[in-house]
């Protein structure tokens, strides 16, 4: 009975992570709001909480000065915001955490609405500045007017998070939301990272007014408007590979058989003399065309890997063609594709000596031969990267009973996302 007494003593339920680099002049305006959020929280849920400082190599004193004020602090010896979010995160002790900047710019109390949530369900809970209010002076017009609504279009453009303010650092998360996420990001994309698979992996996010005031900090901030904007819409788009890879290749694709068709019946039905769009109109068309197959192969490579990783569901209509297309069957399409191309080139080798090797009016049927090779060669080791990024298995396409994250993590089992 003593040992339960003593467990329920020292159970923290809410944890309260702040990243933290040379922060002294606001920690004790922070930490006093996370303690009288904690106070609130104590009242209307019986929750006990915690305040904890991921401290990122500070050299003012921030360290000290936390530990005096009843926070616990955990050195993150790996740099950037998202690597001591996600160290102070492991190191916390709640079943829900909340994050927030240790710049006085987010008020703490507000994430006792957000912790409600949670109870209620929510799996992530993030605050909306342009619900909540932004206060003079607290974001650059860049930052309000085009750097947020446009990452933050984007990325719902994207992802369908149906997130307002994709980019507030005032946010609260179950424990078992942050391990299914397995977030790796180290800089400021570590925000972008979380929404992004918390939406790929169907979790339940919902979203409370937040208060945007100005930073207590007599330095300038960590904060890297274009650096940081750039990282985070280059993140965006190594996680969409629909629109990185598959919509530029169906594009492409459809120019270049547009041109190749219509050069071809011309070819056959228009008397055999120069087709409408010209012989440079039909090496451009080849060159969409092998570059819209090599995007679908690498648009199709990088959703396994996000299946193997454990946070992209499988798209439903691709286990329709998982008893079809395999590493031989892709094999076998790329060996028919090189033999056409070969006999294409080989008839106009034939047709240049028949002509006493004289320059030719089309080269329409050069630039078949050239394509059809160029895509049997690349489905042929098209089919091999999949098979491996599928598991090292020649029918890539069947969902994986394990992905890569469930073995790193000890899971048995895959359970899809909601």
């Amino acid at each position: 009975m003593a040992k339960e007494s003593s467990s329920k003593a020292t159970r923290v339920d809410v944890s309260f992570v702040m990243p933290c680099l040379n922060e002294a002049v606001s920690l004790p305006t922070c930490i006093r709001m996370a303690q009288e959020a904690a106070g609130r929280l104590s009242g209307e849920f019986g929750l006990k909480s915690e305040v904890v400082i991921a401290d990122n190599g500070s050299t003012d004193g921030s360290q000290a000065l936390a530990a005096s004020l009843g926070a616990r602090v955990v050195p993150i010896s790996e740099r950037g915001y998202g690597a001591a979010l996600r160290g102070g995160f492991a190191a916390a002790s709640g079943r829900f955490l909340v994050m927030g900047d240790a710049d006085g710019s987010y008020d703490f109390r507000e994430a006792v609405d957000m912790v409600g949530r949670l109870l209620k369900g929510a799996d992530l809970c993030m605050g909306s500045r342009f619900r909540g209010g932004i206060k003079p002076g607290a974001m650059p017009w860049k930052n309000r007017y085009i750097g947020n609504p446009v990452l933050t279009g984007i990325l719902n453009l994207l992802f369908r998070t149906g997130v307002g303010d994709a980019h507030c650092g005032l946010r609260a998360l179950t424990r078992e939301c942050f391990e299914r996420l397995e977030l790796t990001g180290s800089g400021m994309e570590f925000a972008s990272e979380m929404v992004i698979k918390a939406a790929l992996k169907g979790e339940r996010i919902v979203e409370t007014p937040a208060t945007l005031s100005p930073d207590l900090r007599e330095r300038p901030p960590h904060l890297r408007p274009w650096r940081d904007g750039w990282r985070h819409l280059r993140y965006l788009f190594m996680l969409s590979p629909a629109w990185l890879f598959m919509a530029p290749a169906a594009v492409s694709v459809l120019f270049g058989a547009v041109v190749l068709g219509s050069a071809g019946w011309n070819a056959l039905f228009g008397g055999g003399g120069p087709f409408v769009f010209g012989n440079y109109w039909a090496i451009l068309a080849g060159a969409m065309v092998g570059i819209g197959h090599q995007a679908g192969l690498l648009g199709l490579a990088t959703h396994l890997y996000g299946v193997r990783e454990g946070y992209r569901r499988p798209k439903p209509w691709l286990a329709g063609l998982a008893r079809w297309v395999t590493l031989e069957t892709m094999l076998i399409a790329g060996v028919v594709s090189m033999s056409v191309g070969f006999l294409a080139l080989f008839a106009v080798a034939f047709a240049w000596f028949e002509r006493n090797m004289t320059a030719t009016d089309s080269v329409l049927p050069a630039v078949v031969g050239v394509l059809f090779t160029t895509l049997g060669v690349q489905n042929a080791l098209g089919g091999f990267l999949l098979a491996i990024l599928g598991g090292n298995e020649s029918k890539f396409l069947s969902p994986p009973s394990t992905p890569a994250s469930a073995v790193r993590s000890g899971r048995a089992a895959y359970a899809p996302a909601r």
